[in-house]
């Protein structure tokens, strides 16, 4: 008997304790019983279990677990190509949350998150392709990509209330082009840039000899005004020495012929190694033999 009660007692605990279940903060639950979602039997809408603890029937009802907070859909880069048939490679990120749990559950194979996001993605793609494809891609990049994602935000919300999610926004956030594009791109703008850097030396060359020829133009001219004011200086010097000489001169020749011996003197034997060779009665001398230079 006591056997008997322990295991009734065991049972009923575990009958307890599977009927119970918890839904944690920032996920939603939803229960299916023999692969049909729970519905309410008024609305015919499926039962939505908020956070906290819940009962269902063990063993028969079974809770799916989702989670309810916003999601980022962050894919690699996409090709997309414009209404002038040029190829755009754009990198796009999705906000998006469940909005019907019972559609998504059912539409992403119980709740597959990675094929939810799979299919997402094709949707949101398909009505940025439709964006893209009707405009050029100067329409793009000068102002209307912010219509752009509007439209792409309307379409991808409308096709994927399919899947129970509802898209919060839709955002380009580079648009590139193709790589082998890009490359021919840059090498005919390095070209165009390299063409005008040598038009620019060019000209800095030509305007360079011009500066330099204009330069020595003016550099002789200027020598040539300084050779001619130091000879009209010069000449004016000696011509003032001569007047100065002559006026000395005038006033006591014998004074002015002495000095000048003296200073013929003092030049010829300066170094002490000079050595003339005159005869003993020249004039060269006469202030040697004579103070008065042989005068009375």
């Amino acid at each position: 008997m006591k056997n008997l009660v322990a295991i009734l007692v065991i049972v009923a605990l575990a009958l307890g304790v599977s009927s119970l279940f918890v839904v944690k903060e920032g996920e939603r639950a939803i229960v299916v019983q023999f692969g049909k979602v729970q519905r309410d039997a008024n609305t015919g809408e499926a039962v939505v279990f908020e956070p906290g603890l819940h009962f269902k029937l063990p063993f028969i009802e079974q809770v799916k677990r989702l989670d309810a907070r916003f999601k980022t859909l962050d894919g690699d880069p996409d090709r997309f190509v414009t209404s002038e048939k040029k190829d755009l490679i754009v990198d796009t990120y999705v906000k998006w949350r469940i909005s019907d749990f019972a559609t998504y559950y059912l539409s992403t194979n119980g709740g597959n998150q990675a094929q939810a996001e799979a299919l997402l993605t094709r949707r949101v793609n398909s009505g940025l392709r439709a964006e893209f494809g009707s405009r050029t891609i100067k329409e793009i990049v000068s102002g209307e990509r912010d219509n752009l994602m509007r439209e792409a935000l309307i379409r991808g919300a409308d096709s994927a209330q399919e899947l129970g999610i509802e898209v919060i926004d839709v955002r380009v956030m580079q648009i590139n082009l193709p790589t082998e594009v890009s490359q021919s791109i840059y090498q005919r703008m390095r070209a165009e840039r390299q063409a005008v850097a040598m038009e620019h030396r060019s000209e800095g060359r030509e305007q360079a000899e011009f500066i330099r020829a204009d330069v020595d133009a003016r550099v002789a001219v200027m020598l040539a005004d300084a050779e001619r004011e130091s000879r009209e200086l010069r000449g004016q010097g000696d011509a003032e020495a001569a007047g100065i000489y002559a006026e000395v001169y005038t006033q006591d020749s014998e004074f002015f012929s002495f000095l000048r011996s003296l200073q013929a003197y003092q030049k010829s034997f300066e170094s002490g190694n000079d050595v003339l060779v005159l005869e003993p009665d020249s004039d060269f001398f006469k202030y040697l033999k004579d103070a008065t230079g042989g005068k009375k």
